[in-house]
């Protein structure tokens, strides 16, 4: 789902993955598109911290 949500915010993603699973689970975020409502709701997920500690 958040691969979608970039892809239609058109943020370029490069998945990385060996599994084929997830190599098909990736391609499939073209069959569908998130409406306003759940772009405007993954967005608000964020929270402006880092869950990293870069230091």
């Amino acid at each position: 789902m958040v691969l979608r949500w970039l892809v239609q915010r058109g943020i370029p993603v490069i998945p990385k993955t060996v599994s084929k699973e997830r190599m098909k689970e990736n391609i499939d975020i073209f069959d569908f598109e998130l409406s306003a409502e759940d772009i405007k709701k993954i967005g608000c997920l964020d929270t402006g911290k880092s869950l990293f500690n870069w230091w």
